[in-house]
């Protein structure tokens, strides 16, 4: 899975499988760099990991690792590099395969047992749950963060912490531009929720453009605005999202992650699927999607804004069809929208 959302939201897969066998041996194999969504899972015993784009040399190292050292494979996803992995691991398979008339059908007829892949109507973490049926053992619907040990050095690094000020975590820059809310309307919330009492902090990630687009926006915010973006690790950055009084981002894997934690969540989408990719409500344990895919809503800890427009969602990159282009839906989505739903979940005044 390349996205770190993709791999929090296979944790109730996980977690599934470990209640029902307690003693199985159970191994991940995901990318290098999606890796730490899964650090300190109780329900996995180790977690392998190959590069995106494998070397000859990493395939040599990789597959004495996982030939024939298992009894049960499962894919959750499409591809041919997880199928073939799939079928040097195992003798017995059980995988999400592609629907009929698609590349990659056949590969149903090398697995004992399937699904097809539905991109459209069933939200992500039911479409990995399906694989529990054909085992015959309970769903389980929760969502489980990376988890940090220790985390007592955070609140030494960081003073906010410990004071009694409450806080709120903007996370502010998507991969890809055509998620992306406009950096104007990031600073008018802002300085809305510096009104209200509470201490912004912004995340990122490690990359150079990801951090200097997160510093130019922060810049523009109240002086006392704190800029971890790149500073803690994915364990760290769900503790400190834990302990928020709010989380306001876009559709990405971070948003996936602070709907695991429980605090409350407002989530910006535009032309994505809100049924197929919406954040997973904490504690929302039933066999329906949670969302519908047109429309602002709120589910348990969950409100999702969506852009606005007769084409929203159009499942597109963006409206000039790449990840690069901007999407009208999200340029054009008011600030004021968003401070109407910060109030009535913070039970606050719209100013």
């Amino acid at each position: 899975m390349r996205y770190l959302g993709d791999v929090l939201l296979i944790t109730p897969l996980l977690r599934s499988i470990r209640s029902a066998y307690p003693d199985v041996q159970l191994d991940v194999l995901v990318f290098r760099n999606t890796a730490a969504m899964l650090e300190g899972n109780p329900d996995i015993n180790s977690v392998i990991t190959t590069p995106n784009r494998p070397k000859f040399a990493d395939y040599i190292q990789l597959l004495p690792r996982l030939f024939r050292h298992y009894d049960l494979a499962m894919v959750t996803q499409t591809g041919d590099r997880p199928f073939l992995y799939s079928v040097l691991a195992a003798p017995f398979r059980i995988a999400v395969v592609p629907p009929r008339n698609t590349t990659g059908w056949w590969k149903r007829f090398f697995i004992q047992c399937w699904t097809e892949f539905d991109n459209i109507d069933t939200h992500t973490v039911l479409q990995n749950l399906k694989l529990t049926d054909m085992l015959g053992i309970a769903r389980n619907y929760t969502l489980t963060p990376p988890q940090a040990n220790p985390i007592e050095p955070l609140a030494k690094r960081f003073d906010f912490l410990a004071g009694d000020t409450g806080y709120v975590v903007l996370h502010m820059h998507p991969q890809w531009v055509y998620k992306r809310w406009t950096r104007e309307s990031w600073i008018e919330i802002g300085h809305y929720l510096n009104k209200l009492g509470l201490k912004l902090i912004v995340s990122g990630g490690s990359a150079q453009k990801e951090k200097d687009y997160v510093a130019g926006i922060a810049a523009e915010l109240p002086g006392d605005t704190v800029n971890i973006a790149g500073l803690v690790s994915l364990a760290q950055l769900a503790y400190i999202i834990a302990q928020a009084r709010l989380f306001i981002g876009p559709d990405t894997g971070i948003t996936h992650l602070a709907a695991a934690t429980g605090i409350p969540v407002i989530a910006l989408f535009g032309p994505t699927n809100p049924v197929k990719w919406g954040p997973w409500p904490k504690g929302f344990e039933q066999d329906i999607n949670p969302f519908e895919k047109k429309g602002s809503q709120q589910v348990n800890n969950i409100s999702l804004i969506q852009g606005e427009g007769d084409c929203v969602p159009c499942y597109l990159e963006g409206c000039d069809r790449h990840r690069l282009s901007r999407s009208h839906c999200l340029d054009t989505l008011s600030a004021q929208k968003v401070k109407q739903v910060i109030a009535a979940t913070l039970h606050s005044p719209v100013s």
